[in-house]
């Protein structure tokens, strides 16, 4: 997996635990960032000469 998935995942991750505890509203600016890392990494992925994304796509 990409680490900038990953990354994007946790800090969904921590964004949510942080509302579930109310925490402070700066901890908005995580859902915020993780979903555009999310969408950007998927959206920027390789693709083959087809046009279509991903490794082994026949």
């Amino acid at each position: 997996m990409d680490p900038i998935l990953i990354l994007s995942a946790a800090m969904l991750a921590v964004w949510a635990v942080g509302t579930w505890f109310d925490g402070p509203g700066w901890i908005h600016i995580l859902l915020t960032a993780g979903v555009f890392l999310w969408v950007w990494r998927v959206v920027t992925r390789k693709t083959d000469k087809s046009g279509r994304a991903g490794k082994g796509v026949r």
